[in-house]
């Protein structure tokens, strides 16, 4: 084959299938939902608020989220994720109004296999992102993953991968890049008008104590759930209700906070800085204080060094009344001040009061603020949130076939950052040293933090060497 014939021949594979179905039909995207539960209902709704979407099929493990029955969801469920007598946020409604009733999956393996779905959004708990993504893309499927992207380093690189050789276009689900807010205050800090970035910080602090998600005894799963699906490549343990359907966020095998709140932080500092990743983790904490079935630390201190001497910091507080105002803004400290961005809609950047002893600068700017709205489809009536501006740069790139605001590599590398400093906690809050080339540590500790970087696979789920094996 001729070079030029073979260059058309596989930008069109690469294209498909919206080769097969341009004329006339480019324009309406058809999506498959794997795991619609709390967040993946949030996903489902910011999909259906777009124009050029329909919803073709659902896949979940949990009968009632799949079939978009409340009525059915177990009373246990209600009862342990209650707060205060009343039915929590993360208990969807699951009162969407389809056009088109979707196909109902529950293996995602057959949702894939599906011809009349484009590409999938996957929001099923951490642990199982890498097999699904993997499949998804070596079954032609553009993919939108919900964070955090993994549950080990490793994982994210063999996911990076798989999808470059796919040619499938990824996004991952940290929103702020994708505001219009965040872009401005780039441009803003990225002109050097108010000094050199020195570094960044930010903290989460809710009160869970004392009692956090409580305490349960292994039982019977809940009625409609499928556990042994749900536990996927992880090991069998027993269910509980303060583990599943939501709570798996506390549990360190499943999830941690530091992935699933910290990432949004990390990967909008890393962005920022324009760094790939740190020279150096120190981070310190442990589960202080809370009395319950969870084991990720519920106070943590984490730094993360880089190799120009900058350094982003972050703190957890999940004990006590830390965050009864809520969590502050994300600070980025400059040479002239400072500027702080509350991650959705609006920064301001304030000047420094004065300097001490012989710098004899002094910021020459007053206090900047500004709000934005976002848009879609070029339609500026209402508030657009993060995530529905990181789902319409999702769609837009499948069509451009472009790059998404937050690629996987991106999403790799800032969710990595997480669970580097996740290890340097389990060992004892050491200072670890990390080559971000290798993506390996080195030096002090290395072998013991090295072997954190990966597990191995429950058998049945072992099938990509190199992932899980």
């Amino acid at each position: 084959m001729k070079r030029r014939m073979f260059i058309k021949t596989a930008a069109a594979v690469a294209a498909a299938p919206y080769v097969a179905r341009a004329a006339g039909t480019l324009d309406r995207i058809r999506m498959g939902f794997i795991g619609v539960g709390n967040r993946g209902s949030q996903l489902l709704q910011s999909f259906m608020r777009m124009p050029d979407v329909d919803v073709t099929a659902l896949c979940d493990v949990y009968e009632p989220y799949l079939k978009r029955d409340h009525a059915a969801i177990d009373p246990k469920i209600l009862e342990y994720c209650s707060l205060g007598g009343k039915e929590p946020w993360f208990i969807p409604n699951l009162d969407e109004k389809f056009p088109h009733p979707p196909r109902l999956y529950r293996d995602y393996r057959k949702l894939l296999e599906d011809k009349e779905v484009d590409a999938v959004c996957i929001a099923t708990p951490d642990h199982w992102h890498a097999l699904q993504l993997v499949d998804a893309v070596r079954a032609g499927k553009d993919v939108y993953c919900e964070k955090p992207l993994t549950a080990t380093v490793a994982e994210g690189r063999f996911m990076v991968n798989e999808a470059t050789k796919s040619g499938r276009v990824v996004a991952v689900g940290i929103q702020r890049r994708a505001t219009e807010s965040y872009k401005r205050l780039k441009a803003q800090i990225d002109s050097g008008r108010y000094g050199r970035l020195l570094g960044c910080r930010h903290s989460w602090a809710h009160n869970y104590g004392p009692f956090g998600v409580g305490r349960c005894a292994p039982c019977e799963p809940s009625p409609g759930l499928d556990w042994d699906a749900w536990l996927g490549p992880r090991a069998w343990r027993g269910f509980r209700y303060t583990l599943a359907p939501y709570m798996f966020r506390w549990d360190i095998d499943f999830s941690n906070q530091l992935a699933n709140q910290g990432v949004h932080s990390l990967d909008a500092f890393r962005a920022m800085m324009g760094e790939t990743a740190p020279r150096y983790v120190t981070a310190v904490g442990g589960r202080r204080f809370l009395k319950d079935d969870g084991n990720v630390p519920d106070t943590m201190f984490c730094v993360w060094e880089f190799a120009d001497g900058r350094t982003i910091d972050y703190t957890i507080f999940e004990g006590g009344g830390a965050g009864l105002n809520g969590a502050r803004d994300l600070e980025f400290i400059l040479e002239d001040g400072a500027a702080y961005y509350n991650g959705s809609s609006q920064f301001r950047i304030v000047p420094s009061k004065g300097r001490l002893f012989r710098n004899p600068r002094e910021p020459k700017f007053a206090e900047v603020k500004e709000t934005f709205k976002d848009t879609i489809m070029g339609k500026d009536n209402s508030f657009v949130s993060a995530t529905d501006a990181c789902v319409r740069d999702f769609l837009d790139c499948i069509k451009s076939r472009g790059t998404p605001v937050v690629s996987l590599e991106d999403g790799h590398r800032s969710t990595s950052m997480a669970h580097i400093a996740n290890i340097a906690v389990r060992l004892g809050g050491h200072r670890l040293e990390w080559d971000g080339v290798a993506e390996r540590f080195v030096g002090h500790l290395a072998d013991e933090a090295n072997k954190l970087l990966s597990y191995e696979y429950r058998e049945g789920y072992r099938r990509y060497p190199g992932l899980g094996c």
